[in-house]
């Protein structure tokens, strides 16, 4: 097969597998998006675009290993009953709709911060739904807050999301030098956000009355949960210590799996299996599209729209990363996109503008991060939220978030 043709097969299998994985499902081919992205990997070895030992090299192991240790420890903190008790207790202190609202965005930004955002959406998503119909209020701006928030919150360490993550690892920027640096920038962003909402919502809110839950609080194991946060404890310690974020978060994972005591099928039940086949499969993939050079192509062709000065280069680099996040989804852009930062006046400046657009990016739209889906899905049968009810929030908090979120970085650096 000539090289010509392996460009183009792979530059084929990248479009397949990302028109799937973008939500678009397919007449003809009805996969989700790790069955999607498994079918590229899958596609790139079949057609000889990676050999088996390449493709195996492309997938970044300290990623996966990173998001099963904080999965492990979310489960043990479901298990628990901590997300149950923290969406009660929320309803019982609110004393009104609004100040609801702000409690929910600022439960599930730090959560977000702490553990990964997906997972607190999986998590809490039910629980707001179940919150909410018993205070018989509307759902929609609880449901947007919560998944506004938990984009916004992320960003604030290396571990709130997958983007993250890999820009973590690629980058090699220290657990908490990032975080002094992004902290700013999601407080920032939440405060943004419950304006908008607030705003947006008004009328809504105003008219909402809260209807207190007439029953006992939902049953905490306490003995877990102090063995969770403690161990929780000790693995941020590690993080912000410098430790390798990945062993030290499923370190964590396997402490709680012995002082637990408690049946790990029912812990390994918990974890996002899915996610976990769905990024493997994605570096393979994108790996493949790499080999191309297709991407160095268009850097090279892009290189002089970002200009030469570190300010410019920021205000180029982020919104440029808000649209590709949106096109190709964040973590492919962040895979792809990550291979230039190098080329940049000031790297490590630039390594947080991109987690900050690729992140907040995901407001834009409700396809814009995982996230979202995981809350409009699991919400479907009480409420539907359409493009436009999430668009008419998501454009502007992305675009206020972004804009104070870069100017805050250059202020900072």
């Amino acid at each position: 097969m000539s090289a010509d043709t392996k460009e183009l097969l792979a530059v084929a299998i990248f479009g397949i597998t990302y028109l799937l994985i973008s939500g678009r499902e397919l007449k003809i081919l009805p996969l989700n998006r790790p069955a999607a992205a498994l079918l590229g990997a899958v596609m790139m070895v079949g057609f000889g675009i990676l050999t088996p030992q390449q493709a195996y090299r492309a997938v970044d192991y300290d990623t996966l290993v990173l998001l099963l240790g904080m999965m492990l420890i979310s489960a043990y903190l479901y298990l628990a009953g901590f997300f149950d008790w923290a969406a009660d207790w929320i309803l019982r202190v609110a004393r009104t709709p609004q100040s609801l609202l702000l409690y929910l965005i600022a439960t599930s930004g730090i959560l977000s911060a702490l553990l990964v955002n997906d997972t607190v959406c999986l998590m809490l998503t039910p629980l707001v739904v179940a919150v909410m119909v018993r205070g018989k209020l509307p759902l929609t701006p609880y449901l947007l807050a919560l998944a506004m928030s938990a984009n916004l919150g992320s960003v604030a360490t290396l571990v709130g999301n997958p983007q993250n993550m890999i820009i973590g690892h690629l980058s090699g920027i220290p657990f908490i030098r990032f975080s002094l640096s992004l902290l700013p920038v999601a407080v920032v962003g939440l405060v943004i956000q419950s304006a908008v909402l607030s705003f947006g919502f008004r009328n809504v809110l105003r008219d909402a009355v809260i209807h207190r839950p007439e029953s006992s609080s939902p049953r905490l194991d306490r003995r877990l949960l102090v063995i969770t946060f403690g161990v929780l404890a000790l693995v941020f310690t590690g993080f912000l210590s410098g430790l390798n974020l990945s062993w030290t978060a499923l370190t964590g994972g396997a402490v709680l799996m012995v002082l637990a005591r408690r049946d790990t099928h029912e812990v390994l039940k918990l974890v996002d299996w899915h996610l976990l086949v769905f990024f493997a499969a994605l570096f393979i993939v994108v790996e493949g599209l790499n080999r191309t050079g297709l991407p160095d192509q268009v850097h090279g062709g892009l290189r002089g729209v970002f200009g030469t000065t570190q300010g410019v280069q920021a205000w180029n680099l982020a919104w440029f990363s808000v649209a590709g996040s949106n096109i190709f989804s964040n973590v492919p852009f962040v895979l792809v996109a990550g291979k230039w930062i190098g080329n940049f006046a000031e790297p490590e400046l630039m390594w947080k503008v991109m987690a900050l657009a690729t992140t907040f990016a995901g407001n834009l739209t409700i396809l814009g991060s995982v996230a979202n889906i995981i809350v409009v899905e699991s919400a479907r049968k009480h409420v539907k939220v359409g493009f436009w009810d999430y668009a008419k929030f998501g454009i502007p908090v992305t675009l206020l978030t972004t804009v104070a979120g870069v100017a805050i970085l250059l202020l900072m650096h």
